[in-house]
């Protein structure tokens, strides 16, 4: 018999007061499997944190020095004045990166003449360069979110398994012991609905924030698109 199964065969009847179940002394006493299970997603939710942040970092980067180059962009009277001006301020902009990319092939293609007109291949050359630029960046916008994704839809199930492996260590108690009473499964019933409620905690932040971060990728894959579109068709006029 446990621990906890002996605190509550000794309440005394006639008004004594039953010893209560703490939660973490259930952890701490809990089998093996079931504290592993608690383990990988204590660590499942540690990391969906962390990779929370870092993303919504990473995003909102992304978003504030994007448009600070678009505007750097509209207003520019050529890609080459925009290129003279610096990045360095766009570091974070993907949209700043791809606008690089478009801008050093042309330069490269016309060996640095300036105003000079892309001929058509020379045109769909850059727009593959830049359309395959924007490609990456949103590969690199997407990092990590298949993380999320993963603990989203594996946390439960590992919580279900410290579930299911609690509830049968808790009916082989009852068949040892001969006893179905309170003392005897309550504990072990206990620590696994714990493994259940831990995948949960980690899972639901996981699918929330996938889902956020998913749609906020979309909207600046789509401008992203279009943008590397804009970059080609002005490097064929001659970067006007």
């Amino acid at each position: 018999m446990s621990s906890f199964s002996a605190l509550l065969s000794q309440a005394q009847p006639g008004g004594a007061e039953t010893p209560r179940l703490d939660p973490m002394q259930l952890v701490m006493h809990a089998s093996i499997p079931v504290k592993a299970v608690i383990v990988v997603l204590v660590l499942f939710s540690l990391l969906c944190w962390v990779v929370i942040f870092a993303k919504a970092l990473h995003l909102s980067r992304a978003r504030g020095d994007s448009e600070r180059f678009m505007k750097a962009f509209d207003n520019a009277g050529s890609l080459e004045g925009l290129a003279q001006q610096g990045l360095a301020e766009y570091r974070g902009s993907p949209f700043a990166r791809i606008f690089a990319c478009g801008y050093d092939e042309m330069v490269r293609l016309t060996k640095g003449e300036r105003g000079q007109r892309l001929d058509e291949a020379q045109g769909h050359h850059v727009e593959s360069i830049t359309r395959r630029a924007a490609a990456a960046e949103v590969t690199h916008l997407e990092s990590w979110m298949s993380l999320l994704g993963t603990i989203g839809s594996t946390a439960p199930f590992i919580g279900l398994f410290g579930t299911v492996y609690g509830i049968m260590d808790a009916f082989l108690s009852i068949g040892n012991q001969q006893s179905a009473n309170l003392p005897v499964v309550a504990p072990k019933i206990a620590e696994a609905l714990i493994a259940t409620a831990i995948g949960l905690v980690a899972a639901i932040p996981s699918v929330m924030a996938y889902n956020f971060f998913a749609r906020r990728v979309g909207e600046l894959a789509d401008v992203m698109e279009s943008f590397a579109l804009d970059v080609a068709s002005r490097a064929k006029l001659g970067g006007v």
